[in-house]
């Protein structure tokens, strides 16, 4: 790149730590960290209960914990959609 040349990303290339790079990700998206927090959750969650399952078929145990996770990411995209939409069309002044 030539010394005159302004950069085209500007702001994404002084971003370099992943904390940092988090942090603007939450601010301009918060509900997918949330979603992703909660995926990583329901996973803990299933494994934990896999040794407590008690006469449940491991392939019953499996599918319960894959539609709760999923249900969960689901939801969190949902609410950052209406969320969105909110700030978009309620909250933003009118032109």
């Amino acid at each position: 790149m030539s010394p005159g040349q302004e950069p085209v990303y500007s702001e994404y290339e002084t971003d370099t730590s992943q904390t940092s790079k988090l942090i603007r990700k939450f601010k301009e998206t918060p509900f997918v960290p949330i979603g992703m927090a909660g995926f990583a959750m329901v996973v803990g969650y299933g494994l934990y209960r896999l040794k407590h399952r008690g006469d449940m078929k491991m392939s019953l145990h499996l599918i319960h914990m894959r539609v709760a996770a999923q249900g969960f990411v689901v939801g969190a995209i949902t609410c950052g959609v209406l969320y969105s939409m909110f700030r978009e069309y309620v909250v933003k002044p009118k032109e």
